[in-house]
């Protein structure tokens, strides 16, 4: 491998791979509890794995991003001192569970992807349709669940966690072979090894680390927003016009002290200081350079878009989704910046190759995606290579969240990735302090102006500006000016206690869950402990919270709907809203625009409608912006399942399959099973159509009816279906984007009264 960019070497892609690694602090200070148990359910999975994996492929040199914050609440579990009591619920013997804590196991232990952690496990899916199907029922879900489900859910849950490579292991394996009715002995060894799992988490970090496989960064310590910690006024310099708090927070000491805590804790840890620093969400300003500039850090990272409002250039991506020359040469470099006494290294990422590992290729298969992805890092880079200069091309994103929507965790996708690098002699994969080294002197942009911005749209407005995050930095305004007046009348420690819970509160991560953009299942919770952080600074300086700290901030929000089928369809299939009655009684599932920790999902569509009659199966596909232009494709899985008693492990899959140019419907074909024999087809150019009852029509929407018997269904059979569209090869939308919906071929009289107790394995 080249260790320098001399002008007689061949120009090289170097890859720049940063994994951000984070989570909220979800321990209260005061009572030592943690709300919710994501960092210990991450650290069983992608932390551990996501270095490992890198044991197989020497030559792939990364960089991981770990959030000091994430880093010790990872160590207090290690140490035996978290109070943790979703693990306290897991753990505790089945017939100990209380009323409470069965309900408390329902509403908090199916939290896993459906398709891919519950689905992965046929008893811990059939555990899941069943809450599904009886939570909302007057008696209650719990009444409907045995001594046995609670075993088997407490185990299930946890196994759903581990890593790939610890379900290896011959006795973990054993439990997934074993599936069901899970003894005192099988949780007590799931509980055990979950310790062992949670300490070789941090050491797996820093073995890579000094074998030079990866390099370790750093992000300012709670994961404040910090060009806002030093000056809130910042979020209107980004975005002109934009609606601020009522009280200005301005505290550029307290970011200097996050940074600082930060470089300290991960130099105690790893034995060394880190060079560089991912700032929290990429959120970067003059400012947030000049203080990390000055606490030694050689270099930061952001996103494209921060580049391009900074050289008021416009990083257009056209039909081919790459960028012109001139972008190409300007995104991939390594820039100085240089401004008075301030100096830094910036790297920007590609927002496009970095959203097509969060968000597209989950929905392909393995060796495709990784195929797709090697290519278009060389065809996004090509440019700058003929130029006979080194492209240096950032991909930054979310190292946890995005594996939930892949099988095994992607690791399938990652090794064939990672295979395909290492053989690659044009493309270098290096951690960035390499890449830095290796880049010719003359080949550095140069930076005198940065506009302030985060890697969300070059903007703040994600944590500032709507009325639930601006009364939140209110609230922040005033415990911290109440600290400013009271700290000096109280012992050290209530003072400690209290400044800590201040700099947890400047966290970005409250915000997040604010305002429009976002929610999660546990908005309430994240709502309830950013108060209760603030909460605890009044505590322990004796004083009395505000009032206000006793209300949620978050006001009632829309949220996804699924509504179940209560009557026969009888629409017309002409692809035209008719009317509000024509769909009535369909079971529907709203696009949810607002959903998970993730932010850079493509939304297309935005409705779907499904539901039987007597002898056939209906859907509808609503678009988010209208029918697309250009050329797609859409894909309806459909899965029959037998009618009860016939006990099959598995369903017959069906497929239809529409090409469209914008209104226009090309062809169709309707398939079956892995063998995707025809069962029906149309094309509008071929005189070979065979439609054998199927009815497709495309214009304002789009609309389908399939009769049962090319299905193979009838009275008493369940369908399940999913929507999907794809552009150029790629799976850019699907409703629902996780699980299916849920139809049941009954009598009409049943529908309506919504006995939808039914699953596979009754």
């Amino acid at each position: 491998m080249s260790t320098s960019g001399s002008p007689s070497s061949s120009p090289k892609i170097r890859l720049l791979l940063l994994w951000h690694m984070h989570q909220p602090f979800y321990k209260d200070m005061v009572t030592g509890e943690y709300r919710l148990p994501w960092v210990r359910l991450h650290a069983l999975k992608d932390y551990y794995g996501m270095v490992k994996l890198l044991d197989e492929f020497p030559e792939v040199h990364q960089n991981f991003n770990l959030v000091p914050s994430l880093v010790a609440q990872i160590q207090d579990y290690v140490s035996g001192q978290a109070h943790d009591p979703f693990f306290d619920l897991v753990a505790k013997p089945v017939g100990e569970l209380t009323a409470a804590d069965r309900r408390f196991a329902l509403q908090y232990l199916f939290q896993a992807n459906p398709v891919n952690m519950i689905g992965r496990y046929p008893r811990y899916r059939e555990l899941w349709e069943r809450y599904r199907t009886t939570a909302d029922r007057p008696e209650g879900a719990e009444s409907h669940f045995a001594t046995r489900d609670y075993a088997d859910l407490q185990v299930l849950s946890q196994l759903a966690w581990f890593d790939e490579f610890f379900l290896a292991e011959p006795d973990i394996a054993a439990l997934v072979q074993q599936g069901e009715d899970f003894s005192r002995d099988d949780q007590q060894l799931v509980i055990e090894r979950q310790h062992t799992i949670l300490a070789q988490v941090l050491p797996a970090y820093a073995e890579a680390a000094r074998r030079g496989s990866i390099e370790l960064s750093a992000t300012p310590y709670y994961h404040p927003i910090l060009p806002l910690l030093c000056d809130t006024n910042a979020g209107a310099e980004s975005s002109p016009g934009l609606s601020l708090p009522t009280r200005r927070f301005r505290h550029p000491d307290d970011a200097t002290l996050q940074i600082q805590r930060a470089l300290d804790s991960h130099e105690a840890l790893f034995a060394v200081r880190p060079k560089g620093l991912w700032p929290s969400e990429g959120s970067v300003s003059e400012e947030a350079l000049k203080l990390a500039s000055r606490q030694g850090i050689q270099w930061m990272a952001t996103d494209e878009g921060v580049l391009g409002r900074s050289l008021d250039y416009n990083f257009a991506r056209y039909h081919s989704d790459h960028l012109q020359a001139d972008g190409a040469e300007r995104l991939y470099n390594i820039y100085r910046y240089e401004k008075d006494d301030t100096r830094m290294h910036l790297v920007f990422r590609d927002h496009r190759l970095s959203d097509l590992i969060g968000f597209v290729y989950s929905g392909m298969p393995a060796q495709d995606a990784a195929n797709h992805l090697i290519k278009n890092i060389k065809d996004s880079a090509q440019p700058v290579i003929d130029r006979g200069k080194d492209a240096v091309v950032s991909i930054i994103l979310d190292g946890e969240n995005a594996w939930e929507y892949y099988p095994q965790s992607g690791r399938e996708f990652l090794r064939r990735f990672y295979d395909a690098l290492q053989r690659d002699e044009q493309i270098e994969p290096v951690t960035i302090s390499q890449a830095i080294e290796r880049h010719r002197e003359s080949d550095f942009g140069r930076l005198t102006r940065l506009v302030p911005g985060s890697w969300i749209d070059a903007n703040f407005n994600v944590w500032i500006g709507a009325p639930e995050d601006n009364r939140a930095w209110d609230l922040l305004a005033e415990a911290r000016a109440y600290y400013d007046r009271h700290s000096n009348r109280v012992s050290e420690a209530q003072r400690q206690i209290a400044w800590e819970e201040l700099l947890i509160a400047e966290g970005s991560d409250w915000n997040w869950w604010y305002g429009p953009e976002h929610h999660s299942a546990n908005d309430r919770d994240f709502d309830e402990l950013y108060r209760k952080h603030l909460s605890n600074v009044y505590h322990a300086l004796e004083g009395v919270p505000p009032e206000e700290l006793n209300t949620p901030i978050m006001s009632g929000v829309a949220r996804p709907s699924y509504i179940p089928q209560t009557a026969y369809l009888r629409a017309r299939v002409d692809g035209l809203v008719s009317g509000y009655f024509e769909w009535m009684g369909a079971a529907s599932y709203t696009s949810d625009q607002r959903t998970s920790a993730m932010h850079g999902k493509q939304f297309l569509l935005d409705a779907v409608y499904a539901g039987v009659d007597a002898d056939s199966v209906s859907g509808r596909l609503d678009f988010h912006h209208g029918i697309p232009e250009g050329a797609y494709r859409l894909v309806v899985n459909l899965e029959v399942w037998r009618q009860k008693g016939e006990h099959k492990a598995s369903p017959d899959p069906y497929r239809l399959t529409v090409d469209a140019q914008g209104q226009k419907l090309q062809n169709w074909v309707l398939t079956n099973g892995e063998e995707r024999h025809r069962l029906a087809m149309f094309s509008a150019d071929a005189g070979n159509s065979n439609t054998n009852g199927v009815e497709v029509a495309l214009e304002q929407i789009f609309e389908m009816r399939v009769p049962f018997e090319l299905i193979a269904a009838q009275e008493g059979s369940r369908i399940r279906l999913r929507f999907a569209i794809w552009r150029e090869h790629l799976p850019v939308d699907a409703l629902p984007l996780e699980g299916w919906i849920d139809l049941h071929a009954l009598p009409e009289e049943e529908l309506e009264t919504n006995l939808y107790s039914f699953s596979p394995q009754d």
